[in-house]
C-alpha cells in the first residue's frame, strides 16, 4: 500500500522497495543498533511490516518497522528519518502510518522502546509500562556486531 504525506513525500509498505543500505547505514550509527551488519538488517527486514518513506525522487529518506504476528502483538523497532530531511514532519507521518496499517487491527499490545522520544510516542497513545512487567534479555551490540 502506498500513502501521500506531506509535501509530496510518500510512504509505501513494499518491502522490495526498502533500501537495505539506508537502513543499515542509520542504524549502524544509531544508539540501539551500533554497528549493525547488513546481512542482520536484511533478516529484521524480511521478517518485519516494513514502511519506507521516499521523496519525490523515490530515494529513501525514513523508516519504520514492526514485528508482528498481525494477530496480537507487534513491536514499533527501528524508526528514523535521514537528518537530511528531518522538519518536514516525516517522523509523524511514517509512526502514524505505520500504527494505522490495516494489518494490525486490533492488537492487544504494541510495545517499544525509546530513551529521547518519549513525549512522541505518548502522542500516540503509548505509555510506559508498569515496574516489574517487562523484562528482557538483552545483549550488547557492540558484542554481537563486533568485527573480528
Amino acid at each position: 500500500m502506498k500513502w501521500t504525506g506531506p509535501e509530496g513525500f510518500e510512504a509505501d509498505d513494499d518491502a522490495e522497495r526498502i533500501d537495505p543500505a539506508v537502513v543499515q547505514g542509520f542504524l549502524s550509527t544509531s544508539y540501539w543498533a551500533e554497528g549493525i551488519p547488513r546481512e542482520v538488517v536484511e533478516r529484521a527486514i524480511a521478517g518485519s511490516l516494513n514502511l519506507g518513506v521516499y521523496d519525490a525522487t523515490g530515494a529513501m529518506v525514513g523508516y519504520a518497522r514492526m514485528v508482528t504476528d498481525r494477530a496480537t502483538f507487534a513491536w514499533l523497532a527501528d524508526v528514523f528519518v535521514l537528518e537530511s530531511h528531518r522538519g518536514h514532519g516525516l517522523g509523524r507521518f511514517v509512526v502514524s502510518t505505520l500504527l494505522e496499517h490495516p494489518d494490525l487491527k486490533g492488537l492487544r499490545q504494541i510495545l517499544l522502546a525509546t530513551a529521547d522520544a518519549h513525549e512522541l510516542y505518548r502522542s500516540y497513545g503509548f505509555t510506559e509500562t508498569p515496574p516489574g512487567r517487562m523484562m528482557a534479555i538483552r545483549k550488547k551490540s557492540a558484542e554481537l556486531y563486533a568485527q573480528p
